[in-house]
């Protein structure tokens, strides 16, 4: 029985959501996740909530049990996941206080465990990394909203240089995180719906002169923004379409899967 079918993930300084939730310790393959799952009710719907580096933000990016986390909540029964995250701005089109909905992903990671695949010829189709039906759901639910955009993921816990930052943004990269990979990889293997839901903290270091981005102003400006995110997030849960037949979940189908999918029919 599906526990929840919606999932929100929380980003730096999002550590809580659900009033009065039910909390959920999950035992995965891959390890213990982040934090037990609350779960609770949002807008009418059965909505599961994680925060990503823990519930006092124990895990820095590079060490957060990204695969048991998405293993977590596909085992409660989730099917779509909205992941709030911080981001640096790379791009012009993009400042201090916005919210944008990517629509591109670039993983420059290099530590992490990016799959579930451990053996077996299985090959993820992720030209397009994140789910048009949740991502068209959140940019629904506030029209000051920017869409599209690629996010640039970098390994941390440091910031970039100078010559990183430039260098990310002339490949054409908007937006600058240490979070969104593997964890987008993750959930479409997992068969899950998954949308970045990205708020512009500060300028990264290539875009603008001065000391460079620091983490206690990355912090402030998501801590006074959660407010809007909360908003956000429960106009975008209300609007969210029925995942049946959407490509996150169909492109298994006739595929030789060689890793377990919680709640699927062998």
């Amino acid at each position: 029985m599906s526990i929840a079918d919606v999932a929100v993930i929380g980003g730096s300084g999002f550590y809580t959501f659900i009033e009065e939730p039910e909390e959920h310790v999950v035992e995965t393959p891959y390890g213990a996740p982040s934090a037990p799952v609350s779960v609770g009710e949002v807008a009418g719907r059965r909505v599961a909530f994680l925060p990503r580096h823990g519930p006092h933000h124990e895990h820095p990016p590079h060490a957060i049990p990204y695969r048991a986390n998405l293993w977590a909540l596909r085992s409660l029964g989730v099917r779509q996941v909205l992941a709030p995250c911080a981001v640096g701005g790379l791009s012009e089109s993009v400042a201090p206080g916005d919210v944008v909905v990517p629509d591109q992903l670039v993983d420059r990671t290099f530590r992490r465990i990016p799959s579930y695949v451990e053996t077996g010829a299985v090959h993820l189709p992720f030209a397009d990394p994140y789910c048009p039906r949740v991502s068209g759901a959140v940019l629904a639910a506030d029209p000051g909203v920017k869409a599209g955009g690629a996010m640039v993921v970098i390994e941390g816990p440091r910031f970039s240089t100078r010559a990183e930052s430039r260098w990310y943004a002339d490949q054409g990269g908007t937006l600058i995180n240490m979070t969104g990979a593997p964890e987008a990889a993750l959930a479409r293997e997992m068969r899950m719906c998954y949308s970045a839901i990205a708020l512009v903290t500060d300028m990264d270091a290539g875009a603008e002169s001065g000391a460079g981005v620091g983490q206690e102003e990355v912090f402030a400006l998501f801590r006074a923004n959660l407010e809007r995110l909360t908003g956000l997030l429960t106009a975008a849960v209300a609007g969210l379409a029925d995942p049946a037949g959407c490509t996150c979940s169909t492109w298994a189908e006739g595929v030789e899967l060689t890793y377990a999918i919680p709640g699927d029919t062998p």
